[in-house]
């Protein structure tokens, strides 16, 4: 695949107002232990579920006279949290996941893994520890006014500050010009900066958690997170540029990051190829492929009007609201869940018929 965003943990050392996960925050104790062990229980079996090969084929514009039509590129996972820097996440979750990450795909064409991270914990000592165990791209991305001590100019100095500290661990900053696909050329080590700012494709905020509850998010109905990266547009077509998918702590997966009410399957228990391979060509799941969720329905009586209806709300704060998010959320609950599960439940009898048999 192109890219997988993979949720390690869900301890965060903030509780962001703007955040899209009401479990990313701080734990402390025997909470703080059930999350980590959580995680730890947990990455092993989801790593074995990845694709053998993280390597992806990205067409050729116009190729010339005995050109292939296609290139053969890395692709990249990113690490993610609540924040995977914190402790105890880094040390007794991250790493061994960087080490799983690069022993898995050493023979089999690489991988390129991004860690996302606030930035207010990085320190020489991490970078140099994240750049020891193979780290290409470091993505800071808690630059926006919703991050405690970021507000107006302050970011600006923050920013400094771990830009120098980056570049003199030889990290690079990633050319902000280029989009991410002449960024994947880039060498690393490398760096990116970004925020929930008004002119970033994240600014108007998902319809979720506490963003939601605080009544954060103005996006519209045209606003179709779903037609864009890290959205569902392309995720199923796995083995060529465009393809992501999104994995939460507990092996859940979803067709984007903003995360649908129902996942896909569970990379606890099964392969991720397997499990999109056998939602290929349901309506529902081809309409999210092609980021046109408001088509989801229309095998199931939810003609576009009805889904547009649907995706009508109001706010926590009494506020009318409209977006595709909504009318997606309300679909998977009222049908798509089903068919996910149904589909979950003769995956698993097939893996246990092959198991029998080979037995």
């Amino acid at each position: 695949m192109e890219s997988i965003y993979y949720v390690l943990c869900w301890h965060c050392h903030r509780r962001c107002k703007h955040c899209y996960e009401d479990r990313f925050r701080p734990y402390i104790r025997d909470e703080l232990e059930a999350v980590v062990t959580e995680a730890i229980d947990n990455f092993p079996r989801i790593i074995a579920n990845l694709p053998e090969s993280m390597t992806f084929l990205e067409a050729v514009e116009n190729p010339g006279a005995g050109q292939a039509p296609f290139i053969e590129k890395t692709g990249k996972i990113i690490l993610s949290g609540g924040d995977v820097l914190t402790d105890p996440v880094r040390e007794r979750v991250l790493y061994p996941v960087l080490e799983a990450l690069r022993d898995k795909y050493k023979n089999t064409g690489g991988i390129k893994v991004v860690v996302q991270t606030t930035g207010d914990l990085l320190t020489p000592k991490i970078i140099g520890e994240l750049l020891s165990l193979g780290v290409w791209s470091i993505s800071v991305s808690g630059m926006d006014d919703f991050h405690v001590g970021m507000e107006g100019d302050k970011k600006k100095a923050i920013a400094q500050g771990i830009t120098q500290m980056l570049e003199a661990a030889g990290v690079m900053q990633a050319d902000p010009a280029a989009d991410r696909e002449e960024r994947a050329l880039e060498e690393g080590p490398i760096f990116s900066m970004f925020g929930a700012n008004e002119d970033t494709w994240i600014g108007k905020l998902w319809p979720r958690g506490r963003a939601w509850k605080n009544g954060l998010s103005h996006a519209t109905l045209d606003d179709n997170f779903c037609n864009a990266w890290s959205g569902g547009l392309n995720f199923l077509q796995h083995g060529y540029a465009g393809s992501e998918v999104s994995i939460d702590p507990t092996g859940d997966v979803y067709p984007c990051c903003i995360k649908t009410a129902h996942p896909l399957g569970n990379l606890v228990e099964e392969p991720l190829l397997e499990i999109l391979d056998s939602l290929a060509g349901i309506p529902a799941i081809e309409a999210i492929n092609a980021g046109q969720p408001e088509r989801m329905g229309l095998s199931h009586d939810w003609n576009e009007e009805k889904f547009i209806e649907a995706s009508k709300t109001t706010t926590p704060k009494g506020e009318s609201y409209a977006n595709l998010c909504i009318g997606c959320d309300r679909f998977h609950e009222e049908v798509l869940g089903s068919v996910l599960d149904d589909k979950r439940r003769e995956r698993r009898a097939q893996r246990l018929g092959v198991l029998a048999s080979n037995g």
